[in-house]
C-alpha cells in the first residue's frame, strides 16, 4: 500500500546468557519498524559475533544462525523497507575494527548533515562501504582521538545533526545514546538482573522485562561490567518528539513519549469526529494503523464500527501479477471489502494519513464497488505537505497529492463523497488531553514544513535523501 516507508528499530540487553535469543524476540516485536533486513550482534567479553540477512527476523535467525552468535551482550537492528532496490551492504548493525578495537552500531533515524560530513571524510581518505548515513558515525569514532569510547561516541555525534537513536557494542561495554531533539524513540528496562533498551516498549512485554523509563533526549548510557551510567554531555535544546510515531508508526500497545499509543490515536478519532462529523451508517478502518483512529470515531459520533475492510497479513516483498491484468490488484492483493456489510451503507472510512493518494482512490473504488452507497472519507491527521528529514522514508514534496490540491480537490480525485482531515490544532489538541505529553514539545514538519532544525545538506532540500 502507499504509505509511507517505516523507519528502523534497535534492541540491545546486557549481562543476560540467552542476549542472541532475547534480542532475536525483542526485533521480532520491533519487525513493524522495518522488514527489508535485520542482524544481531553479540559479544562474549573479547570479540563480536555478527549475522545480519535480508528479510524477516523469523527467516534470518534460524536456530544455526543464533548458535552462532556467542556472548551476554547483544544489539540488534531492523530496517525499514525502502521503495527502491535495497542491499545487504546496508543492513545493520555495522561492526568494524579500527584501532582502539571492534565495535558495533545500530542506527534508527537520519543525520541532516551526512552528506557534508560524508564529502569531507571522503576528501580526506575516507573510504566507505555503504551508503547509509551511520556509516558516517563510524568513521567520526575511528579519527577521534579522545581515550575512552564514550568520549568518541560523544566527539563524534556532536558533529551530527539530525535524529538518532543508536545503541554501540563493544567487547566490553554497551552504549545507547538519543539525540538532543528526541526525534525518535528509546527506552530502558530491566530483566532480572539485565540491562535492556529498545525502540519501543512493547518488545519489553514480549520478553518479560520491565519497562524502567524513557532515555530522555540528549541522555547517553554507558553499561559496562552491568553497572549503568547515565551522561547529558549535549546542548540542551527544544525538544521535537515526532508527532507521527503517535499517528502511525508506533505499534498500538507501545507506550511512546509517556502515554499509550492506542489511547492517543484513539482520541486522535474523537476529534476528528468532532471537526469533521458525517451523516452516515457505519464506520469502517482502513487496516491496521486506522483501527483505533476509527474506535474513537465511532466512540464519539455513536455509528457503528464495522469490519469492512480485510487486511491479509500474508503478503511478501515480490508478488506475480496475473497477465490478464486484474484492476487495483496491489490493494487488492492486500485489502479486501466486505460485501455483506458495506453494500447499501453510507460509509465513513477512517485512515491515519494520504500521502499520494494512489491507495486511497483504490480503496474508495473497492469500498463502492461492494455496494456503498455512500462513501466519507476521514484522515485522524491534518494533510502531509512536506518530506520528513528525521528517519521517516517520505516522498518528495512535490509526490504529496495535498501539497498541490486542496481537500475538495482531494475529494474530487479520490472520488468519495467527502473528505475530511483532522486538523493542525486537533490533533496536538488530542496529544495534549493526556497529561504525561503535556510538557513535550512535538514536530510536526511534516504537515508544516516548520523544521525544527536546518537540514543542512543542500542536495537534500533538492531531492529527499532515501533513508538508511
Amino acid at each position: 500500500m502507499a504509505k509511507i516507508g517505516e523507519e528502523c528499530g534497535v534492541f540491545g540487553i546486557f549481562n543476560h546468557a540467552e542476549a542472541s535469543n532475547l534480542t532475536y524476540l525483542g526485533l521480532h516485536a520491533l519487525q513493524h519498524r522495518g522488514q527489508e533486513s535485520a542482524g544481531i550482534v553479540t559479544s562474549d567479553g573479547s570479540l563480536l559475533h555478527a549475522y545480519r540477512r535480508m528479510g524477516l527476523v523469523s527467516d534470518i535467525f534460524t536456530e544455526d544462525a543464533l548458535s552462532i552468535l556467542q556472548g551476554r551482550n547483544a544489539i540488534g537492528h531492523v530496517r525499514y523497507s525502502t521503495s527502491g532496490s535495497s542491499h545487504p551492504k546496508n543492513s545493520q548493525p555495522i561492526v568494524v575494527t579500527y584501532s582502539k578495537g571492534e565495535i558495533a552500531i545500530a542506527h534508527n533515524g537520519n543525520l541532516t548533515n551526512a552528506r557534508t560530513l560524508r564529502e569531507e571524510l571522503e576528501d580526506n581518505g575516507a573510504i566507505f562501504q555503504s551508503s547509509t548515513d551511520t556509516e558516517v558515525i563510524v568513521h567520526l569514532i575511528a579519527r577521534s582521538r579522545q581515550d575512552s569510547l564514550m568520549k568518541r561516541v560523544v566527539e563524534a555525534l556532536t558533529l551530527c545533526r539530525g535524529a538518532y537513536s543508536i545503541v554501540f557494542l563493544s567487547p566490553e561495554c554497551l552504549i545507547a545514546v538519543r539525540d538532543p531533539y528526541g526525534f525518535r524513540p528509546l527506552v530502558l528496562g530491566r530483566l532480572g538482573n539485565s540491562h535492556v533498551i529498545a525502540s519501543e516498549t512493547c518488545a519489553f512485554d514480549l520478553i518479560e522485562a520491565q519497562f524502567v523509563r524513557d532515555i530522555e533526549p540528549g541522555e547517553l548510557l554507558v553499561i559496562e561490567n552491568n553497572v549503568l551510567e547515565s551522561y547529558k554531555p549535549f546542548a540542551e535544546v527544544k525538544h521535537a518528539h515526532c508527532v507521527f510515531e503517535f499517528i502511525y508508526f508506533s505499534r498500538p500497545d507501545s507506550f511512546l513519549f509517556g502515554e499509550n499509543v492506542y489511547q492517543v490515536r484513539k482520541e486522535l478519532g474523537k476529534q476528528l469526529a468532532l471537526e469533521q462529523p458525517a451523516d452516515a451508517d457505519i464506520v469502517i478502518a482502513v487496516p491496521d494503523s486506522g483501527v483505533p483512529a476509527a474506535m474513537g470515531f465511532s466512540e464519539q459520533t455513536g455509528l457503528p464500527l464495522e469490519l469492512g475492510l480485510l487486511r491479509n497479513h500474508y503478503v511478501g516483498r515480490t508478488f506475480i501479477e496475473p497477465q490478464q491484468s486484474i484492476r487495483n490488484f496491489g490493494v487488492k492483493l492486500k485489502l479486501n471489502a466486505l460485501r455483506n456489510v458495506l453494500s447499501g451503507k453510507r460509509v465513513v472510512i477512517v485512515d491515519d494519513s494520504i500521502v499520494r493518494g494512489t491507495t486511497s482512490r483504490k480503496i474508495v473504488k473497492m469500498t463502492r464497488d461492494a455496494g456503498a452507497t455512500e462513501i466519507h472519507m476521514r484522515i485522524s491527521s491534518p494533510p502531509m505537505r512536506f518530506p520528513c528529514y528525521f528517519g521517516i522514508d517520505t516522498p518528495v514534496k512535490e509526490e504529496f497529492v495535498a501539497n498541490g490540491l486542496d481537500p475538495s480537490e482531494i475529494n474530487k480525485y479520490l472520488t468519495s463523497d467527502s473528505l475530511g482531515y483532522l486538523s493542525q490544532d486537533g490533533m496536538m489538541k488530542a496529544v495534549y488531553a493526556y497529561k504525561s505529553l503535556q510538557d513535550k514539545t512535538f514536530c510536526s514538519a511534516c504537515f508544516t514544513g516548520a523544521y525544527p532544525i536546518e537540514i543542512e545538506d543542500s542536495k537534500i532540500k533538492q531531492k529527499q535523501y532515501r533513508l538508511f
